[in-house]
């Protein structure tokens, strides 16, 4: 005789596999998405899928926002992603208005200027210095302090400059070197020591009836410094400067009657910093792309299913991305599907230029809206980037493999089980994908599977997440390729 006990684990193991051998939609939680052994108990099995991919231009515009790094110099020598040429435009201001100096005009000395910039690092070849040139905004191009300026877009403006101010070399093998003086400690800074004119200007021409009345009037009187590289000196470097740390300004030198320590003593030279502000200043990033010649252009907009695809970071290039054999993959439950995009080594090897033009730090894979021209989120995977555990098991961080006898390849992985989940159970819709290396990029995010029928909303991939405006390109294996080629792996059951 069966005892009850019995009859109630054989109906609980009987419900228990009711439920397995009906669920089409499997959770983070369930089955163990990142174990997936050849052989389980529920008979796992994989497979791959052909992709198809083309390599396209991005030509949305591309903003370098204050608060990121800006980036300055030129890659002239790239025979795979041709030309980069960065420059910047901006203004400094006093901490207040109408500002004046302390003491009378008549005594005031100058002494000198110098302008100081926070340095954040690099992109390319520090094998030699860099020369830098600074120069005067014409007032016939002013910068608007209002305006957001679309950075590879520089032709739409042409600023023109009217008048050198100064030029720096900067030597990167000391650029970390700390700077300690009564004024200030600092290191990683650059500093470029203006003219004696200017510092003169600065210090008395301008004052509280005229330049110092308003940051308005300032603009005025002066437009503001644009900032180049000369590639003459280093012709492959861009180099990373940020406007809002507190290392960046213009320091002014000088004395007064008012600097005296005493009735008695010599005056004491003093100094007053000018500083970007986020209120009242304007600033514009340029970054200049031109693939002409370069091995790219062979393959932009061009190759249907091509073997090479290219992703260059904003402004920059995408990789479009087709996997046609979900629509007629059967009905099954779906453990885990990644899309699979490597690295293709270049055969220079290390120590070439190459090696020093590193890959983007983080790809992100988007659907695309073409009459929009918008990116979305992969339904039911991608969740937001304020969702951290969403954010991380999705993908898209670069790490390295050695595969085929090679070292350090970047590879790049896509978790989009439960898009796939989805087509193969729901016959969700299918769509067609862009890889990116986002900087500043807005996203329309479609809440997951049944809530996908609610209104979306906005999600954004920030430098802070993503990668540093024209740091970081990456050639792929396309989807035509034998080795490193680009895929879909997908490990799944029978129901």
């Amino acid at each position: 005789m069966v005892s009850n006990y019995t009859i109630r684990i054989f109906i609980i193991s009987l419900f228990s596999t009711l439920v397995f051998s009906a669920c089409t939609r499997i959770g983070s939680s369930e089955l163990g998405l990142g174990l997936l052994p050849s052989m389980d108990a529920y008979n796992t099995k994989d497979t791959t899928l052909d992709v198809i991919t083309e390599t396209l231009e991005r030509t949305d515009s591309m903003r370098v926002y204050l608060s990121d790094d800006q980036v300055l110099g030129n890659i002239t020598s790239d025979p795979i992603f041709g030309t980069t040429n960065a420059s910047m435009y901006f203004q400094v201001v006093p901490s207040f208005f109408p500002f004046f100096i302390a003491g009378s005009k008549d005594s005031l000395v100058v002494d000198s200027a110098i302008l100081i910039l926070s340095y954040k690092g690099f992109y390319g070849d520090t094998t030699k210095p860099v020369k830098l040139q600074l120069k005067r905004i014409s007032a016939a191009t002013p910068l608007d302090a209002y305006k957001l300026y679309p950075s590879n877009y520089p032709e739409l403006y042409n600023f023109k400059t009217d008048q050198n101010l100064g030029e720096s070399t900067v030597d990167f093998a000391k650029i970390g070197d700390s700077l300690y003086t009564r004024f200030e400690a600092s290191k990683n800074t650059i500093r470029i020591k203006l003219s004696k004119s200017f510092a003169t200007q600065f210090l008395k021409e301008f004052d509280s009836n005229n330049a110092y009345r308003s940051d308005t009037t300032l603009r005025a009187y002066f437009p503001g410094f644009a900032l180049t590289a000369d590639e003459s000196a280093n012709k492959n470097v861009l180099l990373k400067i940020n406007l809002l740390d507190s290392n960046t300004k213009l320091a002014l030198y000088y004395n007064t009657n008012a600097t005296a320590t005493n009735a008695t003593a010599p005056r004491d030279t003093a100094v007053v910093n000018f500083k970007f502000s986020i209120y009242s200043n304007g600033n514009v990033n340029f970054i200049k792309r031109n693939r002409n010649g370069a091995e790219i252009a062979k393959h932009m907009d061009k190759v249907a299913n091509d073997s090479l695809v290219y992703v260059q970071t904003s402004p920059g290039t995408m990789v479009k991305v087709k996997i046609p054999g979900i629509k007629n993959f059967a009905n099954k439950i779906i453990h885990r599907a990644e899309l699979i995009a490597e690295q293709v080594p270049d055969a220079a090897g290390a120590g070439s230029l190459e090696s020093k033009f590193l890959p983007p730090r983080y790809l992100f894979l988007a659907t695309y809206d073409s009459v929009s021209k918008t990116f979305g989120n992969v339904p039911n995977d991608f969740a937001g980037t304020t969702n951290a555990s969403s954010f991380t098991q999705f993908g898209g961080k670069l790490i390295y493999k050695s595969i085929d006898g090679y070292d350090n390849i970047a590879s790049y992985t896509f978790n989009i089980s439960r898009y796939v989940q989805g087509v193969v159970s729901r016959k969700d819709s299918l769509f067609d994908f862009r890889i990116i290396a986002p900087v500043n990029d807005s996203l329309t995010l479609v809440p997951p599977y049944p809530y996908n029928k609610e209104a979306p909303s906005k999600d954004y991939l920030t430098t802070a997440i993503a990668n540093q405006a024209a740091t970081g390109r990456v050639v792929l294996g396309g989807g035509s390729r034998k080795k490193f080629r680009m895929r879909v792996r997908i490990y799944y059951s029978d129901l």
